[in-house]
């Protein structure tokens, strides 16, 4: 009796038990099963249960299979959903769809994921983070650091957006309190090269510069934006206008590089980022401006995170002062 109670158990454990029915086939002879994730990059991820996320090489793919429905890109911009996909040759797949399957060579493919349930081929990733300390001691210090920035990616158009709000009082008196905000479009000219637009507000209430406006174009070039990371730099030209607590203002144009480097580490559970400013205006109002964060970010599940942040913010030569600032931040924060 307790041996076929035992035997049920285990049956309706393996049953319940998470299913990996996608397969991948290497030219080395290994055979791996899983669940395909995404190719993109010239990775194909496989998340396993005996190895987490495992990031394959496409070319040493030899075919693969998988009973999910995916979209099939044979080029940056045009998909075909295939409801399956089926092992062929080597170095082939099957499309499967219905009666008119199609056998393609994996060579001439771009990228394969999870087709959206609106805007299908949509890619949009970001994170919210959030920094708290409060000390109670001779001096009560109270911090609050909440950050974003999202991605969502389309056809050939990208769009970026980030914020970011800090308030630190120390015995009640505010010491710092400001927040910015940051918009920017992409047009993807070729697979690679962009053109960017973008616009920023930045919001100071206890600094002599109270406000910074920003817009500015330009051309970027994307070196790599997959799963495994992204590493993308800019040029832009800007105008920028300058309001101080007094009221005066200031305007003038500069020359500007952005870059946004991301990249996974230990089986993507390790996050790596970089990302910043360095401008150089073209009149006498400031020497030159940094807004720069560099930082790392652990994923405690697959939406949590813990981070560790250091941030640099410096404008040079303005009208009264130099505004220099180094922060350094821990905090948690929601990952997709």
């Amino acid at each position: 009796m307790y041996s076929r109670s035992f035997l049920c158990l285990l049956a309706a454990t393996l049953c319940a038990s998470p299913v990996f029915a996608d397969t991948v086939w290497m030219k080395n002879g290994d055979r791996l099963s899983g669940k395909i994730k995404v190719f993109d990059g010239g990775k194909l991820l496989l998340e396993t249960s005996y190895g987490g996320s495992i990031a394959l090489d496409w070319k040493e793919v030899q075919t693969l299979e998988s009973d999910q429905e995916m979209l099939v890109k044979q080029d940056a911009y045009s998909g075909e959903r295939a409801k399956s996909l089926k092992a062929a040759e080597p170095g082939k797949v099957t499309l499967a769809n219905g009666e008119t399957p199609k056998t393609v060579e994996l060579a001439s493919i771009e990228q394969i994921m999870k087709p959206k349930p609106l805007v299908e081929d949509l890619v949009w990733k970001g994170n919210v983070d959030v920094a708290l300390d409060y000390k109670r001691a001779e001096n009560d210090t109270d911090d609050y650091d909440v950050g974003f920035k999202t991605t969502a990616r389309h056809d050939r158009w990208r769009h970026n957006a980030e914020g970011e709000y800090n308030r630190e009082t120390k015995d009640d008196v505010t010491t710092t309190n400001n927040w910015s905000a940051e918009y920017a479009l992409d047009r993807f000219l070729t697979e690679k090269w962009f053109w960017q637009g973008r616009l920023e507000y930045k919001r100071d209430h206890i600094e002599d510069l109270a406000r910074q406006r920003t817009v500015g174009t330009g051309p970027g070039y994307q070196f790599w934006d997959d799963e495994l990371g992204a590493f993308s730099l800019g040029s832009l030209i800007n105008r920028t206008d300058f309001e101080y607590q007094d009221g005066a203002k200031d305007n003038f144009y500069s020359a500007a590089v952005k870059w946004d480097y991301t990249r996974y580490l230990i089986g993507k559970n390790v996050q790596l980022f970089t990302n910043g400013e360095f401008a150089k205006p073209l009149g006498n109002v400031a020497d030159y401006s940094l807004d720069a964060e560099v930082g790392l970010r652990y994923k405690v599940t697959e939406w949590a995170s813990l981070n560790l942040k250091a941030e640099k913010d410096i404008i040079s030569g303005t009208r009264d002062s130099d505004l220099d600032k180094t922060r350094y931040t821990a905090g948690f924060g929601v990952t997709w």
